[in-house]
């Protein structure tokens, strides 16, 4: 696969991306790339972007076959959402604490994108989920993520219920805090913290984790990628709730408001340097190195 058309997306108002993104874009345009810079990096400050292309990010993923992401795994996610309709392969530059998702290390970028150039690169497919609120039958709410679609209560800390089917078959009635409908990308994010199992990366599978359940017999499910999950929410108590996808966007739902959870048809590639390791990564960021004392 060859790159010259370079899409660049970055952390908002991150001072590590106003000291990386000139390395980096000095570097691309040594290669002789086409450059266009997605319009969140007008939000950084003290940055010199004269003479660049900045572009929304739907101009963007219409004009480059490579994107590359300067923050954390949030800036991942984001990115994610949208260039996964238009098949574009994203590799993230890590800008913060060692990520599962932006494994690119900034001391070895240079490196890393010469192996990709080249054509040496690892690539990991990884497929996402849409997001729909009804309410009376009509849709209030649509999104995509890569990590997690998550009912919530917001605000407050009180219980709600909700009745959760899969494939029109009644799963179960629960009060819980919430429940999170996760990906393998997104169970060792908050579903892990939540008791949920880790899903392999390379997995088809979904998990249905439950937020603090009110009866200690509640456990995850794992159900095929291809089941469609539908929650309703019922008796609030008083609470208010959330949908929120990737923790990024979120949208207010009352009681009879009902989610539905299905696979995204499009897939998202992530390149990774040649050495990537998924389990070495697991380890590092699980600590489960740390020698016992």
């Amino acid at each position: 696969m060859s790159f010259k058309h370079i899409g660049i997306i970055v952390k908002p108002e991150s001072e590590d991306v106003r000291v990386m993104l000139p390395r980096v874009i000095e570097y691309l345009e040594n290669r002789s790339c086409t450059l266009v810079l997605d319009e969140t990096v007008n939000l950084t400050p003290d940055i010199d972007i004269q003479g660049l292309n900045i572009v929304s990010r739907e101009e963007l993923s219409n004009s480059c076959d490579l994107a590359i992401s300067l923050g954390g795994d949030g800036t991942i996610l984001n990115a994610a959402r949208s260039l996964a309709n238009k098949d574009i392969p994203l590799l993230g530059i890590n800008m913060g604490r060692l990520g599962f998702l932006a494994d690119v290390s900034p001391d070895e970028f240079e490196k890393v994108l010469d192996d990709v150039f080249a054509g040496n690169y690892q690539s990991d497919e990884r497929f996402l989920l849409h997001a729909e609120v009804q309410r009376d039958g009509e849709t209030i709410f649509e999104s995509e993520a890569l990590n997690d679609v998550v009912l919530h209560v917001r605000d407050v800390v009180r219980m709600i219920e909700f009745e959760t089917w899969v494939d029109g078959q009644f799963v179960n009635e629960q009060g819980a805090d919430g429940l999170i409908v996760t990906t393998p990308t997104g169970s060792t994010a908050y579903a892990v913290s939540s008791g949920g199992p880790i899903l392999h990366a390379g997995l088809d599978a979904i998990a249905l984790v439950p937020v603090c359940p009110h009866t200690l017999s509640s456990r995850p499910l794992v159900i095929s990628a291809d089941s469609e999950v539908s929650v309703t929410l019922g008796n609030t108590r008083h609470a208010n709730a959330q949908v929120t996808c990737d923790g990024q966007y979120s949208v207010d739902i009352v009681q009879g408001d009902r989610l539905l959870v299905r696979r995204k048809s499009h897939t998202v590639l992530l390149l990774h340097p040649q050495n990537h390791s998924y389990y070495e990564i697991l380890r590092a960021k699980l600590r489960w190195s740390e020698h016992l004392t």
